[in-house]
Formats: structure tokens, C-alpha cells, sequence
């Protein structure tokens, strides 16, 4: 199984906290073999950089790494 996240800017709030509870939770979902991945039509840096603020948001260190790769798609093609 797969779960895509769809969401339409990096540094949102709402989008923010929905990462970062699927983060709290990817333990949880790889337990059960289902891959994440995330979409957003920003670019690579900027996701590093929300990752760090997702991570924060979550209590932990403010690092670039999350459970799941978020897709750079910034000429919407893939969406």
C-alpha cells in the first residue's frame, strides 16, 4: 500500500501539522509495509527547509530528514 500527500505550499500551517503527525506516525504505517510520499509544487531546498520546521513542530531536533520524501513538483506535471 501507498499513501501520497498532496498539498498545495511548503510552510503552511495546516500543511504543517498534517506532515508532522504523518511523521509522528510513520512508524505506524511501516509497520504495516505502506510507503509515504509527499507532493508540492515547491522546490527541493524549500522542502530541506520545511522539513526542519515539521520536525520542530513535532518537538524533535530541526533536521531536513523525514520518514518520507516529499516530490518536488514545480511545473505541476505530476499533480
Amino acid at each position: 500500500w501507498g499513501i501520497l500527500f498532496s498539498h498545495p505550499r511548503d510552510f503552511t500551517p495546516v500543511c504543517t501539522t498534517e506532515l508532522g503527525r504523518a511523521a509522528k506516525l510513520a512508524p505506524e504505517f511501516h509497520k504495516r509495509n505502506v510507503k509515504m510520499i509527499a507532493l508540492s509544487i515547491d522546490s527541493v531546498q524549500d522542502h530541506l527547509s520545511w522539513s526542519k520546521d515539521i520536525n520542530a513542530y513535532n518537538g524533535e531536533q530541526p533536521e531536513e530528514k523525514l520518514p518520507f520524501p516529499i516530490i518536488a513538483d514545480a511545473n505541476r506535471e505530476l499533480a
